[in-house]
């Protein structure tokens, strides 16, 4: 390890170390008065698990926001290969290798069109082979699927097409049968979800990156929402990429070469990739779900580097277009994530691998957490206890650990506001605060109820539940109730137990409780409403939450 990114990462640890006897000193002042009661103290033990991440979350914004207004190339501050990339056509041949399975190809293909297309354009087509890589189960949709390819690929000589018969070891059982059977003569692989989009400009770049550096395993590109029309998405990525552009950019200070794979959007050297990432099935014969991270560690752990570009221009994907598909992914992912721990003891990894595999656990580790704070909370109003509580102290405690879990999002905000070259991409300043009320009302609303799913899934997993790679809906729908109190009966249920609890012990304890009670109160009505046309169409009406590259397209719309 060089001495730079020592010492970068020891002051990171320093920063968030502060953060973290910041808020731990707040909580005891909240707690200590009157002595400690039992729920008291099991309060903050549990509030103590819910800090690393709280920390983490802070510091990266801190650092990324610093880099982002300070740095006089933020991106380059963060990516050094940057600096190196010399101008011309790539020098190596790369696969676009795009993973379906059960899909519309009549929202893959077009993406895929314009890419391919765009390359011929630069004059470098022929350094581009474009392989559709299937795992469709044998039937009509497979049928259809191929039916649509073969149309697609008539009059190129660009596209392939392949589909498994055994969908063995999910995507990442795809992408190396590919690598292994399909990749001769070439060099480079750009991995794409089904949903994911890039402009070929963005493409050439991060080939550019990756042959500056003959040591780069791996550049992951940062990827935005792409427009949405449905408010679910709309809104959850309106903030999601604030977030993740300053906590990628402080991540990527202090991490270094060895960065986090997030499985598409990304330019990987194959000959590397092939040889230190075959996953072998766990102890018990399952296949590892959340396989991108676990690549990234092996890559580090053998002297590669893997790198992230904390910039999403020409980098999108599309986002889950209801409350429910939402948070079926984030249990699939849940549960993929958690296949970690069996991971961690394993020889052979960096410091910096294990932490990148404590890390993804840890963020859905708070989840039961928090869940057992309200739990605990009400226990203790019940029996007696807070009475001595000041009010102001809580106050500012919950608003202190707020802030620091969505310290990115907040500092992605400032960054906008203060920078008027990005506030006015989103239509002005005026615009951006409208975009940042809406989504932080919307988020207020959604994660407690999110944290309560999360909550039960993890609770189950230890008594065998199964964690599949299900087909996930991309196409916008709406909720109906039935289907929305089918999946959201449990966090409602808690709720109304909660709120009886908290209400039986005083009304103003139900009144401190009421903003997270009534994320699980509405998750029902929150489900439906944010899937609604009328709702979604009111909100592209009046532009809240739009994108710049929605804003482009309403430019050109009114030019036409």
């Amino acid at each position: 390890m060089t001495e730079p990114i020592l010492l970068r990462r020891i002051l990171f640890v320093l920063l968030a170390l502060a953060i973290v006897a910041g808020l731990l000193r707040l909580a005891v002042a909240v707690l200590a008065p009157g002595g400690w009661t039992l729920w008291e103290g099991l309060i903050l033990l549990c509030f103590l698990g819910t800090i690393p991440w709280s920390a983490l979350s802070a510091a990266n914004a801190l650092v990324g926001l610093a880099i982002r207004l300070f740095a006089r190339d933020p991106v380059a501050a963060a990516l050094p290969a940057l600096r190196q990339v010399r101008p011309g056509p790539p020098q190596g041949r790369t696969a676009i290798a795009i993973c379906i399975r059960n899909e519309d190809m009549d929202a893959v293909l077009p993406p895929l069109r314009r890419l391919m297309d765009g390359l011929a354009a630069h004059g470098v087509a022929d350094l581009f082979a474009l392989w559709i890589l299937s795992d469709t189960p044998a039937g009509p949709t497979a049928e259809a699927e191929e039916a649509a390819i073969r149309a697609f690929a008539a009059g190129r000589i660009d596209t392939q097409y392949r589909r498994r018969v055994v969908n063995d070891g999910f995507k990442a059982g795809n992408v190396m049968d590919f690598l292994d059977h399909h990749a001769e003569g070439l060099d480079h692989f750009l991995c794409l979800d089904a949903d994911s989009g890039m402009t070929p400009e963005a493409v050439l770049r991060l080939v550019a990156i990756l042959e500056a550096d003959p040591k780069l395993a791996i550049v992951q590109q940062l990827i935005h929402g792409r427009p949405a029309g449905a408010a679910f998405p709309r809104l959850f990525q309106f903030g999601m990429r604030q977030g993740m552009r300053t906590w990628a950019t402080g991540q990527a200070w202090w991490q270094g070469d060895e960065g986090p794979y997030w499985g598409h959007n990304a330019v990987i050297r194959i000959a590397p990739f092939r040889e230190h990432c075959r996953l072998e099935p766990l102890r018990d014969g399952s296949r590892i779900l959340s396989h991108d991270q676990v690549e990234a560690t092996r890559l580090t752990a053998a002297g590669w580097k893997v790198r992230v570009l904390p910039d999403d221009t020409g980098s999108s994907e599309g986002n889950p277009p209801t409350f429910g598909d939402f948070v079926t992914r984030d249990l699939r992912w849940a549960g993929g994530n958690m296949q970690y721990l069996a991971l961690l003891r394993l020889p052979g990894q960096t410091l910096m691998a294990r932490w990148q595999l404590v890390q993804a656990m840890l963020l859905f580790l708070g989840a039961p957490l928090w869940c057992a704070i309200l739990l605990l909370a009400a226990i203790n109003a019940l029996t007696g206890g807070g009475a001595t509580t000041p009010t102001g102290g809580l106050l500012l405690l919950l608003l202190a650990g707020w802030t620091c879990h969505y310290a990115p999002k907040l500092a992605g905000y400032v960054e906008l506001l203060l920078r008027r070259d990005l506030s006015d991409a989103y239509g002005g300043r005026d615009d951006v605060l409208r975009g940042a009320a809406a989504e932080i009302a919307f988020t207020t609303l959604m994660e407690p109820a999110r944290l309560m799913a999360q909550s039960l899934f993890m609770l189950a997993l230890p008594f065998g539940l199964k964690v599949g790679w299900v087909p996930q809906n991309r196409a916008d729908r709406g909720v109906s109730w039935a289907d929305a109190a089918q999946q959201f009966w449990p966090p409602t249920l808690a709720g109304v137990l909660l709120a009886v609890a908290f209400a039986a012990a005083s009304p103003f304890a139900l009144l401190l409780a009421m903003p997270v009670l009534a994320s699980l109160l509405l998750a029902i009505p929150f489900a439906v409403v944010t899937a609604d046309a009328d709702f979604s169409a009111w909100l592209r009406q009046e532009e809240i939450g739009a994108l710049p590259e929605e804003r482009l397209g309403f430019a050109a719309r009114g030019a036409a």
